[in-house]
């Protein structure tokens, strides 16, 4: 990993100047950080394989694992595919910009070899934030960028997040202050005429099915990927473990009555074995648990809220140096299905319905 003596930051409303600069450190073969309206990406060009490399070990991100590509306009996604379908075309064209990936076939020779871990496939969005999409006007080529953090920790919604795991690493972070939606971005590729979610996001299904229009399926992620998923991964953040706080993670799910009851009950046994535990919880349960820590993520049924607040939540919580957390779950409706994915896989298998 290259070291680099100082990481640049260029603050809020910093200007034409610090995205110029940081456009600069792009083409010039650098790593810079910016914010998308999902999370913050770690960029680089996706053209030159040394620049993508960079990425790999700033992220300590295992090599068979591929990058998502972002470009500033749909026409820049076209030029990267060896071919589009009609289904595949509307989708764009109805979501992007914003937090949509597409799975393609890609076109020769269009990105380094490193993006697409071997793969025929590129995954491709237009991040719908003014600043990452002046950042890529402005360095004028394709930039790869997965989540600005290291592998396995929470993905950065701040740029302090980034500079907690990247200082050092990374050429520069251009702060766009907290991103909007805190997951990262609906992954699908379409195969035999279905839209197959890799990875939920934003997008729901129900959004996805009214763009494929009647008659075409979508067929939707599991929880966990299937064996045969995870040992070639045609999308980002299926295969690794992924969020995970540096305490380990419970999380419980059910009747909110019986939820709450439980969740007080494995805290109540983990503090009795000399261990710091917090607590993960909806606004309306928060007052009630008595815990080393209680993080309270929004309103039960508001699940676009506790999007937003479950990574920096879980950064708290390593903040905090919790041994334990013990986390509630929330509805699987709309974003709530992407909000319950991440939380599953912070828990690392640890799971229990009451």
């Amino acid at each position: 990993m290259t070291v680099i003596p100082k990481t640049k930051y260029w603050p809020p409303g910093s200007g034409d100047a610090a995205v110029a600069e940081a456009a600069e450190a792009i083409v010039s073969g650098g790593v810079v950080a910016f914010p998308t309206e999902t999370v913050y990406g770690l960029g680089a060009d996706a053209r030159r394989p040394e620049a993508v490399r960079r990425i790999f070990a700033a992220k300590e991100r295992p090599a068979d694992n591929p990058l998502i590509v972002h470009v500033g306009r749909l026409e820049d996604a076209l030029a990267l595919a060896r071919e589009v379908s009609p289904l595949e075309m509307r989708l764009m064209e109805s979501f992007w910009p914003g937090p949509l990936t597409l799975v393609l076939p890609v076109r020769p020779g269009a990105v380094a070899p490193e993006v697409t871990a071997g793969l025929d496939t590129v995954a491709v969005r237009v991040p719908d934030h003014p600043l990452a999409r002046r950042l890529i006007a402005k360095a004028g080529c394709p930039v790869a960028a997965p989540s600005a953090n290291r592998s396995g920790r929470p993905s950065p919604t701040t740029a302090m997040h980034v500079l907690e795991d990247m200082h050092g690493r990374i050429d520069g972070v251009l702060d766009g202050g907290p991103t909007g939606i805190g997951l990262e971005s609906t992954v699908v590729g379409v195969k035999d005429g279905v839209v197959h979610i890799l990875r939920p996001g934003g997008i729901d299904a129900e959004m996805l099915k009214e763009c494929a229009g009647e008659g075409v399926e979508v067929a939707e992620a599991g929880a966990n990927p299937s064996d045969a998923e995870a040992s070639k991964p045609r999308s980002p953040g299926v295969k690794y473990v992924h969020y995970a706080p540096r305490g380990e993670m419970t999380l419980v799910t059910g009747d909110p009555a019986r939820m709450r009851q439980t969740v007080q009950d494995i805290v109540n046994r983990k503090r009795a074995e000399g261990r710091k535990v917090g607590v993960l919880s909806c606004d309306e349960h928060a007052a009630s648990y008595e815990a080393d820590a209680v993080i309270s993520l929004g309103p039960r049924d508001v699940p676009a809220e506790a999007a937003r607040k479950l990574f920096a939540a879980l950064r708290e919580c390593d903040a905090r140096e919790l041994d334990a957390i013990v986390a509630e779950g929330f509805p699987e409706r709309g974003i709530g299905v992407a909000l319950m994915n991440r939380m599953r896989k912070a828990a690392r298998g640890d799971l229990l319905t009451v």
